[in-house]
C-alpha cells in the first residue's frame, strides 16, 4: 500500500514537472499546449485575464492578415515568455492603441480564446442580439482652416435602428480608409458597450497623393460570437489642406561634389591621368559654354512642367539617388505641380564647379504653396553643368 501511494505521489510530481511555465512557440500545437500550461496553474480570475491579454496581443500587438497568421505571429511575439511579462506586454499595447484594458482591473472582455472557438457560451457577453450596424461620422478638429479629423462611430443597433444595450463585452472593431478603391489605412479597437467612442480617423495620417478628388470611402466591421457586422459610407469629404504632403527633398550640406586631380607630392610632375608617364601635359577639362544659372533655370522649368526625366538628366546628385527616387510622387519632385521662380543668382563660379541660388515658389498637387530659398551646387561634366548637391535655406 505505502509502496503504491508513493508510485501515485511521484507520479504527479513527475506529472506537474512536465507542465511549462513559459510560451513554447515551436508550433501552434505547443504554443496551445503550454498556453493551457500556464493558465491552468492560475487563479480563476487570473485565467481569465491571461486569456484577455493574450487576445489583445493577437488582435493589436501584432501585423498579420487572418487568424493563421496572427496566432503564428503572436508565438514569435510571447516565445518563451511567461505569464507576468505577457500581462506586462498586453498592458503597453492596451496603452498604446487607447484601449480601455488594464491586466490588474476586473474580467471585462468575456470569455477570449485565442485559438478560434466561436461557440457561444451560455452567458457570453459578446454574444449580442442585433440586426445590422449604423456609423455616425463627425468633422472633428476644426483650427480655422477646417477639420483636421473625423470621428467615425459605430453602434449596434435593432430592426428599428435603435441602439442595442449591451455591457462587458470584447468585440473586435475594425476601420479600413480607401480612396478609389486604394486602401489607406487599417486601425483596430474594442467595442466594450455601446458607448463606444470609435475611431479619431486624422487627416495629417492620410497620404495626399493618395487622395482622389478629396474623397474618401471607409468600412468598419464588428465581430460578435454568432455574427460579424459590416457597413461602408462611400464619398465622405476630407480636408485637403490637412492632409500628409511630403516637404520637398532636403540636403544638409552645400558641399559640391567634385573630382578634383589628385597630385602626388613625391611627384608633382605626374600626369593624374597617366601616372606612369612623369612628362605628359595634364589633360584640359572642357569648359563648359553655358552660364551654371541657366542649367539651374532650365531644371526648375523642368519640374514646373513635370518634364522630370529631363530634370533628373541634368543633375549628378546622389542623394537623389534613382530617377524611381527623384520623380517620387509622394517624397520626390513628382509631388510637385508647379514653380514660379523669382530670382537667380550666381555665387561663384570656376571651370570645375559652381554655386547658384534661387528663390522660387513650389505649388503641390494639393494647391499648398511654399516659398523656398536654395542653393544649388553644379560641377563640370564632359562640359555640361550637372546638378551635384542641393539645400533648401532658412
Amino acid at each position: 500500500m505505502k509502496k503504491f501511494s508513493f508510485l501515485l505521489i511521484l507520479s504527479l510530481l513527475l506529472f506537474t514537472a512536465c507542465k511549462k511555465d513559459h510560451v513554447d512557440a515551436t508550433n501552434t500545437k505547443t504554443l496551445q499546449s503550454s498556453i493551457n500550461d500556464m493558465a491552468s496553474s492560475l487563479p480563476t480570475i487570473k485565467q481569465i485575464k491571461f486569456n484577455e491579454a493574450l487576445y489583445i496581443l493577437k488582435t493589436f500587438g501584432v501585423e498579420a492578415d487572418g487568424d493563421i497568421n496572427e496566432l503564428k505571429a503572436l508565438g514569435q511575439l510571447i516565445n518563451g515568455k511567461k505569464v507576468p511579462e505577457i500581462m506586462a506586454m498586453a498592458d503597453q499595447v492596451a496603452q498604446k492603441n487607447g484601449i480601455e484594458w488594464a491586466s490588474t482591473a476586473p474580467p471585462s472582455l468575456g470569455e477570449m480564446n485565442i485559438f478560434g472557438d466561436e461557440k457561444a457560451k451560455e452567458s457570453d457577453p459578446n454574444d449580442i442580439k442585433a440586426n445590422s450596424l449604423s456609423i455616425i461620422t463627425r468633422p472633428t478638429g476644426d483650427n480655422g482652416e477646417g477639420a483636421t479629423a473625423i470621428q467615425i462611430i459605430p453602434r449596434l443597433v435593432d430592426n428599428a435602428g435603435t441602439p442595442v444595450a449591451f455591457t462587458g463585452a470584447g468585440l473586435e472593431t475594425t476601420l479600413e480608409v480607401f480612396s478609389n478603391g486604394v486602401k489607406l489605412s487599417t486601425a483596430k479597437n474594442l467595442m466594450q458597450d455601446n458607448n463606444f467612442k470609435g475611431f479619431n480617423l486624422k487627416f495629417s495620417s492620410i497620404p495626399a497623393s493618395k487622395v482622389v478628388d478629396n474623397k474618401i470611402d471607409i468600412t468598419v466591421t464588428v465581430k460578435t460570437t454568432a455574427k460579424t457586422f459590416k457597413m461602408s459610407k462611400i464619398g465622405l469629404d476630407v480636408n485637403s489642406s490637412a492632409l500628409n504632403v511630403p516637404a520637398p527633398p532636403k540636403v544638409d550640406s552645400t558641399v559640391v561634389n567634385q573630382n578634383p586631380a589628385v597630385i602626388d607630392p613625391n611627384n608633382p610632375n605626374a600626369n593624374p591621368a597617366n601616372p606612369t608617364d612623369p612628362n605628359a601635359t595634364p589633360a584640359t577639362p572642357k569648359q563648359p559654354s553655358a552660364d551654371p544659372k541657366a542649367t539651374v533655370n532650365k531644371f526648375l522649368n523642368n519640374v514646373s512642367s513635370q518634364n522630370l526625366k529631363a530634370a533628373f538628366d541634368a543633375s549628378s546628385n546622389p542623394s537623389w539617388g534613382s530617377y524611381e527616387s527623384f520623380s517620387n510622387p509622394t517624397s520626390g519632385f513628382g509631388s510637385i505641380k508647379n514653380v514660379s521662380v523669382k530670382n537667380i543668382t550666381t555665387n561663384a563660379s570656376n571651370p570645375n564647379s559652381a554655386s547658384v541660388n534661387a528663390t522660387y515658389d513650389v505649388t503641390d498637387k494639393n494647391g499648398r504653396v511654399t516659398s523656398l530659398k536654395a542653393t544649388f551646387g553644379l560641377k563640370n561634366v564632359n562640359g555640361d553643368w550637372k546638378i551635384s548637391s542641393y539645400k533648401i535655406n532658412p
